[in-house]
């Protein structure tokens, strides 16, 4: 067993490390996201750190107290001014244009994953419904991924495009989060419910949406009612009516992902007292922190010798997300939109994956599916070709585009 000072010298490495990792990208312009996963394989058991790491139920405990600090920050410095005006598309595309890719890229990968023999999974191809599965896996954009390239990566955009693209990444993940989990039924048991799909996602959409407003407004008050003893308390108090919002919106049958960036919206959209105005620095602060362990731990998981054999097929199947399936599902959810063709092009390119995806990769893992950890591996592999694709990419776009805003719109 690693003592409490040994485990403390590693994770002050890892944690330098990703800090260091996080100026070079910035100076190169490289996703820090990417860097941080790249770490955490370093330090994995087949890396230089050799640390044996192979817990799925903790990488997925850490992923979801991770993404709720991420999303409510998130909401937190959203102003409801600008997304007001493309609240339409924007969930639009959290939940239509999720629904679309995973069923394109779905179908597509059952066609692949039936062809290609370098895919070893011990039987001949997948059926649809495993497909699909993949497909919902990997369906949602990242909102650690975009927030951080959007706001950290001085990329300034001109317009709504800036709230759309945070607007959709940080409100998906409640739609790839349900079909993952219908999926992973779905396949386990072999019994099909549309009904109950349709019927679940709408009570996840409205008891998130509701519980959020309500828990934030109830957040809001209590930051300006009670008066507490010391400026840190505030901080404090707000990260546990957040964790409250996400534990009674999941509980009540809610999507809790949904509901803490709502109450975040919410929050960050009241002004707030003298004494509460540490909170939004201390949610920059702790966001960092959560991107940061989130990206290692899910890079301690992956065996870096088991990518190469999903290699090509991960290749392919990603650049049909990318250059496929995403955009026919912007271009069909954006389609009555008064937008220019390049700013639907845009969007259609800030398709990021992340976390969110090798996240949600890990249910299966904790489900027992067969096969899972190959699936796991081949959406690790695809979260890797967007950041660097995509997430390199964004900025010269953008430039080439037109589409970088002007000094007065900054």
């Amino acid at each position: 067993m690693i003592a409490i000072a040994e485990l403390s010298i590693i994770i002050a490495l890892l944690l330098l490390a990703s800090i260091l990792a996080s100026k070079a990208a910035s100076r190169f312009g490289v996703p820090s996201l990417l860097l941080f996963l790249l770490i955490g394989m370093l330090a994995g058991s087949e890396g230089l750190g050799g640390i044996q790491f192979d817990n799925p139920e903790l990488t997925k405990a850490i992923g979801d107290v991770a993404l709720i600090v991420i999303l409510f920050a998130g909401g937190l410095d959203t102003q409801w001014s600008k997304i007001r005006p493309v609240l339409a598309p924007g969930l639009t595309l959290a939940t239509v244009g999720v629904g679309m890719t995973a069923l394109l890229l779905g179908t597509f990968a059952w066609f692949v994953l039936g062809s290609f023999s370098s895919f070893d999974i011990g039987r001949q191809g997948i059926t649809w419904t495993e497909g699909l599965l993949l497909g919902a896996i990997i369906s949602s954009t990242d909102a650690a991924a975009v927030f951080s390239i959007l706001r950290s990566g001085n990329l300034g955009l001109r317009g709504t495009l800036q709230p759309l693209l945070e607007l959709e990444s940080g409100s998906n993940d409640p739609m790839a989060a349900l079909l993952t989990t219908q999926m992973v039924a779905i396949v386990a048991t072999g019994e099909v419910s549309l009904w109950r799909l349709a019927l679940s996602l709408i009570l996840q959409i409205v008891a998130g949406v509701a519980l959020g407003y309500g828990l934030g407004r109830g957040t809001v008050w209590a930051i300006h009612r009670l008066h507490l003893t010391a400026e840190g308390l505030y901080p404090v108090m707000t990260l546990a009516l957040v964790l409250l919002t996400y534990g009674v919106s999941t509980n009540v049958g809610g999507n809790g992902f949904l509901a803490v960036y709502v109450a975040g919206v919410v929050v960050g959209n009241y002004p707030l007292p003298a004494a509460g105005n540490n909170i939004i620095s201390f949610y920059d602060t702790l966001s960092w922190l959560m991107q940061i362990v989130m990206f290692l731990t899910l890079g301690l998981l992956v065996f870096p010798s088991q990518l190469p054999s999903v290699a090509a097929v991960g290749i392919t199947i990603g650049l049909f997300l990318i250059f496929v399936a995403r955009p026919i599902a912007v271009f069909s959810c954006l389609g009555l939109l008064q937008m220019p063709v390049k700013e639907k092009l845009f969007v259609s390119w800030v398709g990021l994956r992340g976390a969110v995806p090798i996240v949600l990769a890990t249910f299966p893992l904790t489900s027992g599916i067969a096969d899972a950890d190959k699936m796991f591996n081949l959406v690790f592999f695809m979260v890797l070709i967007s950041l660097l694709m995509q997430g390199l990419s964004l900025s010269p776009l953008a430039k080439k585009l037109g589409l970088m805003a002007s000094a007065e719109e900054a």
